[in-house]
């Protein structure tokens, strides 16, 4: 697959996303550039191999409460 960038003038953008949105995402996607995007793209990649890899620990909600319950308690004099 090859990625190329483009400039497009404000008068034809929206003609051109309708042109692209007519072709699926296996044939086309829509990649933004911006720094947001590439950095969270990044994270959730990393978060995706943890899991994959089996190293990932995952907490159910009761856990999850206690933990934060726990870390409120440890903070709460601070307010």
């Amino acid at each position: 697959m090859h990625t190329i960038h483009l400039k497009i003038n404000e008068k034809v953008y929206e003609k051109f996303l309708w042109l692209l949105g007519k072709f699926t995402k296996e044939e086309i996607e829509i990649i933004s550039d911006d720094k947001d995007f590439i950095s969270t793209q990044a994270y959730l990649q990393k978060e995706l191999d943890e899991i994959k890899s089996g190293e990932a620990n995952f907490y159910s909600q009761n856990e999850f409460e206690d933990r934060l319950d726990q870390a409120i308690e440890k903070y709460e004099d601070r307010l």
